[in-house]
């Protein structure tokens, strides 16, 4: 059924869960409980977790577990078919966010699928696209030498505090038009929605941020700035002005999917950085070669999924998926895929140029793939000019928290 983001009803969908809820096509060989964000083994080094997939699983299987059931896929080509084709996978409840069917409302743009899903990109492209991130150039390098300008003569931080969530948290805030007083608050709720995998506290964070953004749409509607946010509630496209639901919810994905992406980044990237000085030094020798050293290491270390929904019955690699069946496509495996990243654990920054699925690809492709790209850059330049030696504090222990966005919990560093 077309999506109506004007009048949204709640989609028609069977949520399976759990080994007792497994579909009469499912061949019982393909069945695994893989334990992805949430097990044991995935915890304790999820960047030794997604290579060791092509190993330990097969391309395309069905896991079980208590946040649902899906088909997962880890091959490279496959996840670039069913990111590229909507018509056998769409984004329909392709979110794991609750939603109070009451008052429902669809995920902007990341539910809408083409045609009407450009639309709602040409919003948003002017500020997100690579000539207008380069217009915060100078503001992103700002705020980061004044973040280890708080640090610097410390002789250590706890990185995650002090400048992985800062910089690309509040860069997002200024972007989006929020204020910079309520970090702390957002930075709450958005641990609680992706980290919590507790479904009732999911709701209750949904609640919070609904209540927040209706307020501040209402602000921009009353006072509009230069933001993202005020960019959506006043525009007009298919000769209307956008409607109350969809400003709602353009405004809540954007609000969801910018708080902690880029974080986990930088969290996995400096946790790396700390404990081989040997390719800081390489970074720092090959300045020129910055834009290759960036996209090597968000091919390393991607921090998120994809799901889907079978729009069709379809058959890859001999796997019959039936309409309705849910699909992961675990992006961080998909980018160590031997067979088109050759030695894929090993961090190459002359790697040649391949699609990287960090931000995936094709129309759903992420907005702020090109901000993340730059933030990550100046990241690397601003820290390694001013603070070249550093290292993991002494008896760290790291751990992950479980949830569809992955990075170290905290990150303390010495220098």
């Amino acid at each position: 059924m077309k999506i109506d983001p004007v009048n949204p009803v709640p989609p028609k969908v069977t949520r399976r869960v759990g080994p007792d809820d497994i579909p009469d096509h499912v061949p019982p060989e393909l069945v695994r409980s893989a334990g992805i964000i949430y097990g044991p083994e995935f915890l304790a080094d999820p960047y030794k977790f997604f290579p060791a997939m092509h190993e330990n699983f097969p391309p395309i299987f069905y896991d079980v577990g208590p946040f649902g059931n899906a088909w997962v896929m880890t091959k490279h080509e496959d996840a670039l078919f069913a990111l590229r084709h909507a018509e056998y996978f769409s984004t329909e409840d392709a979110t794991p966010f609750p939603r109070d069917p009451e008052d429902y409302f669809n995920f902007i743009p990341i539910e809408i699928d083409p045609p009407d899903h450009r639309k709602y990109r040409n919003i948003v492209d002017p500020l997100v696209s690579p000539k207008g991130v380069l217009e915060l150039e100078d503001s992103i390098r700002t705020l980061a030498n004044e973040l280890i300008d708080d640090v610097i003569d410390k002789g250590g931080c706890e990185f995650d505090e002090a400048f992985g969530r800062p910089l690309p948290v509040l860069v997002f805030l200024d972007l989006m038009g929020l204020p910079r007083d309520m970090c702390d608050n957002f930075v709450e709720w958005a641990i609680a929605l992706l980290h919590s995998n507790d479904r009732e506290i999911m709701g209750q964070t949904m609640i919070k941020i609904s209540d927040y953004l209706k307020g501040a749409i209402a602000e921009k509607e009353a006072n509009p700035d230069n933001g993202l946010i005020s960019r959506i509630v006043q525009a007009e496209f298919d000769g209307r002005p956008i409607s109350e639901k969809e400003k709602f919810g353009f405004v809540i994905f954007l609000f969801i999917a910018g708080l902690d992406t880029v974080f986990a980044t930088l969290n996995n990237i400096w946790l790396w950085l700390a404990r081989n000085p040997d390719r800081v030094q390489e970074i720092i020798d090959n300045p020129d070669n910055i834009n290759a050293q960036v996209e090597e290491l968000l091919r390393v270390f991607s921090v998120t999924f994809s799901g889907r929904t079978v729009a069709q019955d379809i058959e890859m690699r001999g796997v019959q998926m039936k309409k309705g069946d849910k699909v992961t496509s675990i992006l961080p495996a998909c980018n160590y895929d031997p067979d088109v990243f050759p030695n894929p654990t090993e961090v190459d920054f002359n790697r040649p140029k391949k699609i990287i699925l960090a931000f995936t690809v094709g129309v759903h492709s992420c907005m702020g793939a090109h901000l993340a790209r730059l933030e990550i850059k100046i990241a690397l330049q601003e820290w390694l000019k001013r603070i070249p030696e550093f290292k993991l504090k002494p008896g760290t222990e790291i751990v992950y928290r479980p949830g569809g966005v992955i990075g170290p919990h905290h990150l303390p560093l010495v220098w």
